[in-house]
This record gives C-alpha cells, sequence and structure tokens, in this order.
C-alpha cells in the first residue's frame, strides 16, 4: 500500500497582490493545507481568507499577529511583506517553522549583511528550520535559468539577462508615476536607480559565479534614463515630452576586469523615445558566451493589458512550488543550489 503523506500546513504571510495569489495556490495545492492567513490592515483581521484574495468563502478566519501564527505551528511560512522584519523571521524560525519569502535579502547568503545573516542562521538552529530567498525577477531567471543553460557549457566567457517590460498598457499610476519615477526630470529619478538593483540583483550574480566555479570580484551597477520625443499617453496617463518614458538599469557581475554575468532591466512606456534604445518585446532575453552559445527568447504569452493581472503568478508559484523542498532541507539559510530542482505538483 503506497503511503500518501500528511499535507505540509501553510500559513500565508501578507496577501497583496503576490501574496494574494499565493493564498490561492496553497489552498487549490494537493500536497499543502492552508493553516492560517496573516493580514496587516485592521479591516481584513477576521475576514474569511478567500474573500480576501478575491474569491469564494473558505472558512478560515486571518489573523493580525504574530503569536496566533506562531500558536497555529506551521510547517511552512510563505513570508511575502513589503519589507523584511528580523524579528517576525527570526521568531518564525526559532519556533520550529520554516519560511520561505520573496523578500530578497538571501539569494546569496554569503554577501547578506553579516549581522543579520548569524541572527537568522540562530534562529534556523535553534529551531531545526529553514528560510529561503526566491522569486521570478530576481530568482528564477538570475539563478534557475542561467544554471540550467550553463549546464551545457564547459567554457563560459560571459551570460547577460535582458529583461524588458512595456509598461504603456498598465493603469498603475501611482507604480509608475509614484514609485517608479516615469513622467519626472531625469535628476528626480537617477539617483535611486542603480544601488536599488544592485542590492536586489547583484545576489543572484554572485550565486552563478559561485556555482559554476567562478567567483566574481565585484558587482556594480549604472542607470540610463530615456525621455519622451513628444508628450506620450499611456494607460495609466501622461508623460510629458521631455520627462523619463525608459529606464535602464545594469548590473554587471565583474571577474577578470570582465563583465562576466550581467542583469540588464529595460523598462518603458513608449517605444518613441528620444534615444534611439533598442527595446525588446515584454520577457526576458538571455544571451550566453561560451563553447556552446546561445541567444534564448522568453516571451509572455498574454496582452499588455493583461501583465498585471498575470504577473504575479510568476513569482507566486515558485514559491508555493519550493514549500516541500524547503521543509525537507538541512536546517539553515539555503540558496536556490542547495535546494533540489523545483519540480511542481500539479495532480
Amino acid at each position: 500500500m503506497t503511503h500518501t503523506p500528511a499535507p505540509l500546513r501553510v500559513v500565508q504571510w501578507a496577501t497583496g497582490t503576490i501574496g494574494g495569489y499565493a493564498l490561492r495556490s496553497v489552498h487549490a495545492h494537493p500536497g499543502l493545507e492552508l493553516a492560517g492567513v496573516r493580514v496587516h490592515s485592521p479591516g481584513k483581521v477576521g475576514r474569511d481568507a478567500g474573500e480576501i484574495a478575491g474569491g469564494a468563502p473558505i472558512g478560515l478566519a486571518a489573523v493580525g499577529t504574530l503569536d496566533e501564527v506562531l500558536a497555529l505551528r506551521p510547517d511552512c511560512v510563505l513570508y511575502m511583506p513589503l519589507t523584511f522584519d528580523a524579528d517576525e523571521v527570526c521568531a518564525l524560525l526559532a519556533a520550529g517553522s520554516n519560511v520561505v519569502t520573496t523578500c530578497g535579502l538571501f539569494h546569496h547568503p554569503a554577501s547578506a549583511e553579516p549581522v543579520l545573516r548569524e541572527r537568522v542562521a540562530a534562529a534556523c538552529a535553534a529551531g531545526g528550520s529553514t528560510l529561503h530567498s526566491t522569486g521570478s525577477s530576481p530568482g528564477f531567471i538570475t539563478e534557475a535559468v542561467p544554471l540550467v543553460l550553463a549546464s551545457l557549457q564547459r567554457e563560459l566567457s560571459g551570460l547577460v539577462i535582458d529583461e524588458y517590460a512595456d509598461l504603456s498598457r498598465r493603469d498603475s499610476p501611482e507604480l509608475l508615476f509614484d514609485v517608479m519615477g516615469f513622467g519626472r526630470e531625469q535628476a528626480a529619478v537617477n539617483e535611486v536607480l542603480a544601488p536599488h538593483m544592485l542590492a536586489s540583483f547583484g545576489p543572484s550574480l554572485r550565486l552563478v559565479g559561485d556555482a559554476v566555479g567562478l567567483p566574481l570580484d565585484d558587482v556594480v551597477a549604472h542607470a540610463e534614463l530615456a525621455t519622451a520625443r513628444g508628450e506620450v499617453r499611456i494607460a495609466a496617463g501622461t508623460i510629458p515630452a521631455g520627462t523619463v518614458a525608459a529606464q535602464r538599469i545594469t548590473v554587471s557581475g565583474l571577474r577578470g576586469g570582465a563583465e562576466l554575468v550581467g542583469f540588464r532591466a529595460t523598462w518603458y512606456c513608449t517605444r518613441e523615445l528620444a534615444t534611439g534604445w533598442q527595446l525588446g518585446d515584454t520577457g526576458w532575453h538571455v544571451s550566453v558566451r561560451g563553447d556552446a552559445p546561445m541567444e534564448v527568447d522568453i516571451r509572455f504569452a498574454v496582452p499588455l493589458e493583461r501583465m498585471a493581472a498575470v504577473s504575479p503568478a510568476f513569482t507566486a508559484n515558485r514559491a508555493v512550488n519550493v514549500v516541500a523542498a524547503v521543509c525537507a532541507a538541512e536546517p539553515g539559510i539555503r540558496s536556490s543550489v542547495e535546494l533540489p530542482q523545483i519540480i511542481p505538483r500539479l495532480g
């Protein structure tokens, strides 16, 4: 007789765009049980988790405190708030709950901030638990895909990932104008882009270099901005002529003075730019220079108008699919190269 293991009990922490998608995925997953949902808005506390996620009621009321989550003793917490709270995460780990997070501080544990890394590692040791950072970008496209492509190489002289996002049909004025800085003067935008992207994507590039035996000497980043040639009307509003209409941020992992691995994000609201940039369709392009060179395109097969609704799946699903592997892993902070290949259980 085949023994079917009991479902892993999972708490969904935060129910924003990605967290809400993950909540629905956990509830429908054949190997997982949605044991609880932690929310931050007082108006969501006590409400049915299914309704919070935009679906039918599922008979599970959301909670609003860490102590209520700890009392559930989950096997794993999908930790997806906007910011990483070390007190919360360490309490979960020390209590024996594994944590999968889309807060990208630990894609490359060795280069994480030392005091934080040591504190989290101590909590893992105390609880016999595991922490893993994941996502789509950074994550899938900066770790899983490059390492698969590198598996065909015996020589590697360069690997560059290009991410393109056409935001012209994204009806999110706050995101595009207030957060990302489109429609502003160049000087008001440029300062924060490179440091943010360096912190987000640098660890993945270091991970890839270490994994293939070519550790990086340094990781650097720089940002470029392009302005609209004329006034542009997009779904989110108007971009005046001469203001920021496209951003290109390059993060380069250097070895021996040259770029070995790199990530370049090009996000744009129009193709009518004052600068002649080459713009790809929304998706990813990976260029591999080695003894088995490749050019690989990954395109998202949905209309631009639907990208905002579909894109959360790319981040949430990988986090949900890795839960079992994280629960089975040795205690500690584990990167993607320390876990087995992520194969989803779909049936």
